[in-house]
């Protein structure tokens, strides 16, 4: 008597071959319950995944190798730390997932996915990653990623995430706070990133003003000096076309001691609008970002901080604005009454 005791071979739910969109799959064994004639023998054919995995944290790409390391059908087959060698190795390794995080150097999650798209076009992605924002959520599905997991989710959420976009199913972890109706075009975004250093700061306004820029968008900054000359240094490594920003008027850098000025910072921003629309753009936004709030907040002047952030908010409202602010990360504060009208005034708020 031959009897055969089938067990699912990536999820409970039924895995159909055909929705993964691959025909290039290996197999492996695993155990199954075979029996013939009263002796069981555990062998069985099923799919193997290929995985490359991106992050720049090392001990976090071991957690994610850990985690994996329970299912035999699912192998890493190469790892990048920054985006460049992310993009080189999903052209030479062409894996089934690409498992991919937003904040990483030389170039960002979202350029990664961007390249990966035509350099590796069967790999799906999956971004795993600490950035919590809808407005980056929608941006990142928005370029093709079948799943976002917010890292703090990654023990409850990475393994469902990977068997459902293996089948060509969308997965965002439920604790983000994420609309996915038909519509979700995004026109008033303030953005708040704390961050824990120059570096961290670096990386928020580069990825802010690289994606601005490479969707034909303006972008203005107000930021220290220093910032102002490493932020143009490191958008041209990303491979932003900076001279012809700066030729074209899309590009502004401004000092961040300027005191505000509502009607010139209107005139400043219809002006880079209206050099987008020349450049071809045909409905431009203008992205903002600034430490301006973050220092005065940082200094003690929160009543100064607080009127800023509700200006911003106004002219993001009218304007269709993207706005980001850096602020410095709060250390034992953060049930400070004053820190949580700040986080208010915003629509999202990250930590780097």
């Amino acid at each position: 008597m031959l009897r055969f005791f089938a067990i699912p071979a990536v999820t409970s739910r039924q895995f159909k071959p055909e929705a993964a969109g691959h025909l290039r799959h290996s197999y492996n064994f695993v155990p199954t319950a075979l029996t013939v004639r009263g002796k069981t023998r555990n062998r069985s054919f099923v799919p193997s995944f290929t995985i490359l995995l991106v992050d720049d944290f090392e001990p976090f790409r071991r957690l994610v190798c850990s985690i994996l390391h329970g299912r035999g059908e699912l192998r890493v087959v190469d790892e990048a730390s920054d985006g460049l060698k992310a993009i080189e190795k999903a052209e030479e390794q062409q894996p089934d997932l690409i498992l991919l995080d937003i904040g990483l150097p030389i170039l960002n999650g979202m350029m990664v996915a961007r390249r990966a798209r035509k350099l590796a076009p069967g790999s799906k992605i999956l971004f795993l990653t600490q950035e919590a924002s809808p407005y980056v959520v929608r941006e990142a599905l928005d370029l093709g990623a079948l799943g976002y997991v917010h890292k703090q989710r990654t023990h409850s959420d990475l393994l469902p995430a990977i068997d459902a976009v293996l089948q060509g199913q969308r997965f965002v972890s439920s604790s983000l706070q994420f609309n996915d109706g038909p519509d979700t075009q995004v026109r008033h975004r303030h953005e708040i990133l704390f961050c824990s250093d120059d570096a961290a700061v670096l990386q928020g306004f580069t990825r802010f003003i690289a994606d601005a820029l490479d969707d034909g968008n303006a972008a203005i900054v107000w930021a220290t000096k220093s910032h102002r000359d490493r932020l143009v240094q490191r958008l041209q490594s990303e491979g932003v076309d900076m001279e012809a920003a700066l030729r074209r008027g899309t590009y502004l850098a401004l000092d961040v001691n300027d005191p505000p000025n509502p009607v010139r910072m209107l005139e400043t921003v219809k002006g880079l609008r209206e050099a987008a629309i020349k450049a071809g753009k045909e409905h431009p936004r203008v992205a903002v970002c600034g430490e301006r709030a973050g220092c005065l907040w940082s200094s003690g002047k929160t009543d100064e901080a607080i009127l800023l952030e509700r200006l911003c908010n106004e002219l993001a409202r009218s304007e269709d604005l993207d706005i980001l602010c850096t602020y410095p990360l709060p250390r034992g504060l953060q049930d400070d009454d004053a820190l949580n009208t700040i986080r208010a005034e915003h629509s999202a708020v990250s930590f780097r």
